[in-house]
């Protein structure tokens, strides 16, 4: 099959390539919108997507036995579009695409903006709280959203975040006749919606007294919603070095807490995934509550007792243990769960679960690792330091 991008300027837009892709099919798949830039001289039947779009695309094969078929896309089908969705399904030998502008490299255009220096954060089925993540201070962002309340929905999200002098600039119909352009701040957003197609353009500017947070591990411990049960920020710090998060792994949070490690795990990059195993109900449900804040909605939350809440989980690349060291089968559960090549961190405090490491060090290698941290603390009208539980830490690689 053959996908051909096709933007706001519909036929006029379109160079002898894709216009020749179109003329030859014998049917045309796309949004009814998408349909109706054609001419009426394009005689192809045109059979426009159904409610849900998913089960049609699996199934586009036999939907047209022996026929020529085109699907048209918005802009770059690469782009967080269809073509990208059939490609996965079918492979690369089975799909063409001919490709137009994408609404990136057209809204760059108009901003005077550099395409390599600007984020750009697809939210069509996703939750906008994605966005969250590369909210900092005078950074660049093009969101691109499913519809014309996105830009409120964004506007509200940057308030709340602490970010309402931010500018946004909504730009519609990019290329096309009706091209429009909006431009306010997110504090003052007055538009609950606007032209569905849309980009959001944002220049990131932060509030008076508001702490950006980094991507890089170490967030501060106020950053997250908790009882207690929280990975403090200089041992989570370390403890995240240990597990080295790398773009597209996995990582098991055994005995998550407040859920900080699986969340700064999955801030470092967007194919950063996790799966936080917490059996306390109310910590579960707010480790949800910390990632959907903290730009991590993704984060798969499943409430259960190591290790047999283990079962069934995909194989991770990286595993951490932050409490319940010493119950039975867990850490030979999670060690045996890695491929070659995965690592595996625990912490300790107590005696009991620092002796299990030692044997852990003496039979698999790895590192052993003692943090002790002191904060500064008032002592009446004097200042001394506080020392905090002493963790240790082993890591190695399976």
């Amino acid at each position: 099959m053959t996908v051909v991008g096709i933007g706001a300027d519909g036929w006029d837009g379109l160079p002898p390539a894709a216009r020749r892709a179109v003329e030859g099919a014998e049917v045309l798949r796309g949004s009814a919108r998408q349909l109706d830039l054609l001419p009426p001289a394009v005689t192809a039947e045109r059979v426009p997507w159904p409610s849900p779009m998913a089960p049609a695309l699996a199934g586009l094969p036999t939907a047209h036995p022996g026929r020529r078929v085109v699907v048209l896309a918005s802009g770059d089908p690469m782009l967080s579009g269809v073509g990208t969705s059939l490609v996965r399904l079918f492979g690369t030998g089975a799909v063409a695409v001919v490709p137009h502008p994408s609404s990136v490299s057209l809204a760059c255009a108009r901003l005077g903006w550099a395409v390599e220096e600007t984020a750009v954060v697809p939210v069509v089925g996703r939750p906008v709280e994605l966005v969250a993540p590369h909210v900092t201070p005078g950074r660049r962002l093009l969101v691109l959203g499913p519809d014309g309340r996105t830009p409120a929905v964004l506007a509200a999200r940057l308030r709340d975040w602490g970010y309402g002098a931010s500018r946004l600039t909504v730009l519609a119909q990019l290329g096309g006749p009706a091209e429009q352009r909006v431009s306010g701040t997110a504090a003052g957003w007055p538009h609950p919606e606007t032209d569905p197609l849309v980009v959001t353009a944002v220049e990131v500017v932060a509030d008076p007294g508001t702490v950006p947070l980094p991507t890089t591990p170490g967030l501060p411990d106020e950053a997250y919603a908790h009882d207690g049960q929280l990975t403090k920020r200089d041992v989570r710090a370390v403890t995240l070095a240990r597990l080295a998060p790398l773009p597209g792994q996995l990582l098991w949070d055994v005995g998550a807490g407040a859920g900080s490690i699986g969340i700064e795990w999955m801030r470092v990059h967007p194919s950063c995934r996790a799966v936080a195993v917490e059996s306390h109900p109310e910590r579960a449900a707010r480790i949800s509550r910390n990632a959907s804040r903290l730009g991590v909605p993704g984060l798969q939350v499943v409430e259960g007792r190591a290790p047999g809440a283990l079962a069934g989980l995909p194989r991770p690349d990286a595993v951490f243990v932050g409490g319940g060291a010493t119950v039975p089968g867990l850490l030979e559960t999670c060690w045996a769960a890695l491929a070659p090549g995965g690592r595996l961190v625990v912490n300790a405090v107590t005696l009991e679960s620092e002796a299990l490491l030692a044997g852990w060090r003496a039979r698999h290698g790895g590192s052993l690792t003692r943090l002790s941290v002191a904060h500064a603390e008032p002592v009446g009208s004097f200042t001394s330091f506080k020392t905090a539980l002493p963790v240790t830490i082993w890591s190695g690689v399976r």
